[in-house]
């Protein structure tokens, strides 16, 4: 491969530039197509709705990993545990006292105006008082040490069933790595989890609580990762049939008799979870679960309502959020963010749109957003004519120089850029921040869109034990 992956690397990382440039292309892109004839066998697709040419689709693979020091990834970590007890305090709060509104540190309208706000669980708490369970918080890197949170997921976080696969298939594949790295495991990921779940399971349940992955079906996007979730933890992946509400007590169906559950890690939207609060349509959800959730007779991971830590107007406002709940500066900083609910925001915005990124409040999956850089004139003019309609459900960025990682693409090694999502655990007994996580490589040259959706690919996430003198940073 000559000098092509040393001439892609910082100063410090000889010993992956020396792995990169002493194994042969070839060797390197036969790798790479073993790892994704294993997810395609193995069912690890995701579903692309409208897409009808292409509605089952591995997501790309990317066989060269990043890698995070030790030091650097003890500094994210407690920016990461920072933020997600500011969020789960957030979350207590407004569904509670409201103190961060009556204080001002929030409008009002931000809140009740928001359709992730669902006052339908007002007033309600799960139990032990955690709402935000796992948490998949988006960053990105621009420079060295420079660290900027892109979005917060505190919903039905998605994609750790890729940084398990991944990680799988680099020590089948190129095991040569993992005798250079110390690198830390991150297989432990589902035993986390279940322990988790049995922290927050309702008081009174006993030693061993039952635990379920309740999953929307089959045809769901993200039904792969909901069956290896339970298939790994060892406990039941149910459907709404396969669960009954009896006088506010969940049951699951079994061919032996009626189970009691105590736990749900829930993969189904708020708007479904429960006809009888939320949509009367749905036939994913489970009537009575929310009756039986108000009763404190179980657990659903995560809690209903925390929608709104996702949003992005709320995300606008998480610095003042961390320092309010936290009483400390937040250590993971957020990206520069314009209101466009905001009169003077909304003004710039609209004379710099070729510029900036615009999002969706509540948008996801790169859906909803202008790139103004390589946007073409009529789709400024169209996001152009949404702002102004209906500014509120807007937010814009500057477009940041995101870092770039070395990728292996057709001709070779390229730089190409990359986000980051690790994911946060939250117990009764602290918060867990899982060493490692999905890295996410936009695969076309020059493009920011890491989506899995818009043609993102994938990569393992290496975070080493130490800083000894063979361990590198893949960091372009």
């Amino acid at each position: 491969m000559g000098t092509s992956g040393a001439a892609l690397v910082r100063r410090e990382l000889t010993a992956l530039g020396e792995w990169l440039d002493t194994t042969d292309a070839a060797e390197l892109k036969r790798r790479q197509q073993s790892a994704e004839v294993t997810f395609r066998q193995l069912g690890i697709t995701f579903a692309v709705y409208g897409d009808e040419d292409a509605s089952e689709r591995i997501i790309p693979f990317d066989i060269v990993p990043r890698v995070f020091l030790a030091d650097e990834w003890a500094r994210l970590s407690a920016g990461l545990e920072q933020r997600v007890q500011a969020i789960n305090a957030f979350l207590d709060d407004i569904y509670g006292a409201r103190r961060i509104m009556k204080d001002g540190v929030l409008p009002e309208d931000l809140i009740f105006g928001n359709p992730q706000f669902r006052p339908e669980i007002a007033g309600m708490r799960p139990p032990h008082g955690i709402w935000a369970h796992i948490c998949g918080i988006d960053l990105v890197r621009t420079g060295p040490d420079d660290f900027f949170v892109l979005e917060d997921n505190a919903r039905t976080p998605s994609g750790v069933s890729y940084m398990l696969e991944n990680r799988e298939a680099m020590l089948r594949l190129c095991p040569e790595l993992f005798r250079q790295f110390r690198v830390a495991a991150v297989d432990s990921y589902p035993d986390r989890l279940l322990q988790t779940m049995k922290s927050v399971a309702p008081q009174g349940t006993g030693s061993n609580p039952v635990c379920v992955v309740l999953t929307p079906g089959h045809f769901n996007s993200a039904y792969y990762e909901h069956s290896f979730l339970a298939d790994s933890m060892g406990v039941e992946l149910v459907e709404a049939a396969d669960l009954v509400v009896d006088d506010d007590i969940v049951w699951m169906r079994t061919i032996a008799g009626r189970v009691k559950v105590d736990v749900i890690y829930r993969r189904i939207d708020d708007d479904y979870l429960d006809p009888l609060v939320f949509r009367p349509d749905s036939m994913l959800g489970v009537p009575g679960l929310i009756a039986a959730y108000a009763a404190g007779n179980v657990a659903l991971l995560n809690a209903p309502g925390n929608g709104i830590a996702d949003d992005k107007a709320i995300y606008s406002y998480m610095p003042e959020i961390v320092r309010y709940y936290t009483g400390t500066e937040a250590k993971l900083p957020n990206v520069q963010t314009f209101r466009c609910r905001e009169s003077e925001a909304l003004k710039y915005v609209l004379e710099h749109l070729d510029e900036l990124v615009v999002k969706l409040v509540d948008g996801s999956g790169g859906y909803g957003m202008l790139v103004g850089p390589t946007a073409s004139r009529d789709e400024i003019e169209r996001f152009r004519a949404a702002l102004i309609a209906e500014p509120h459900r807007y937010i814009a960025q500057p477009t940041l120089a995101l870092s770039t990682v070395p990728t292996l693409v057709e001709q070779g090694l390229a730089p190409r850029h990359v986000d980051f999502r690790p994911f946060v655990l939250t117990g009764s007994k602290g918060v867990q921040v899982v060493p490692g996580g999905l890295t996410r490589v936009a695969l076309r040259e020059g493009s920011l869109v890491v989506n899995s959706s818009q043609g993102g690919g994938t990569k393992d996430s290496f975070v080493l034990l130490d800083n000894g003198p063979a361990h590198f940073q893949v960091q372009a």
